[in-house]
């Protein structure tokens, strides 16, 4: 699993400057937020964030915090999914979109103890995945993805029927995040 890969995709998918009128996010920059930015201590002008310095947030919030390098040792595909979930739409909704569907796919305990949906990385989420992955194989990692792709896309539609202003980024959302 090669984070910089992926933090170059989310890059290149978030693109540079961008102060649409619709995103609550207001200014960003690299798809790094003005209130992100200021929480990681860049204080500068939005427009001139170094790249670098989104880069460094992208690694440290949304991969290393979470915790998603030790999925990636299981399951390299769903690691690359919750990371950019992650970005779009949060770490703690990502990393319980693998719980809910770990729950869900357990076979009513049968595989594995359920999961508390506490939205963080630890022992018993790796464990559960782990023993996912061993009963499913690779296989089962695309399953995997696609119910956390589908819980996600639930949310974009739900995000854009609550509020219409999201409807402008509806499609691309759709587009560029899920698949």
């Amino acid at each position: 699993m090669d984070i910089h890969r992926l933090i170059d995709e989310v890059i290149a998918r978030e693109g540079g400057y961008s102060d649409h009128p619709a995103d609550r996010g207001g200014a960003t920059n690299w798809g790094i937020t003005h209130a992100v930015a200021r929480a990681n201590g860049y204080a500068g002008d939005m427009r001139a964030l170094p790249r670098a310095t989104a880069v460094a947030i992208y690694r440290r919030l949304y991969w290393d915090q979470p915790g998603y390098a030790f999925v990636a040792e299981t399951a390299p595909s769903v690691a690359a999914e919750l990371f950019d979930t992650a970005v779009n739409m949060g770490v703690g909704t990502a990393t319980g979109f693998l719980q809910r569907a770990l729950n869900a796919l357990n076979r009513n305990q049968r595989d594995y103890p359920d999961l508390t949906l506490d939205r963080a990385i630890g022992a018993r989420t790796l464990s559960a995945l782990r023993a996912f992955r061993a009963l499913r194989g690779k296989s089962g990692e695309a399953v995997l993805l696609k119910a956390i792709e589908a819980m996600q896309g639930e949310r974009y539609i739900a995000l854009a029927e609550s509020r219409p202003a999201n409807e402008a980024f509806l499609y691309g959302w759709l587009a560029n995040r899920i698949g």
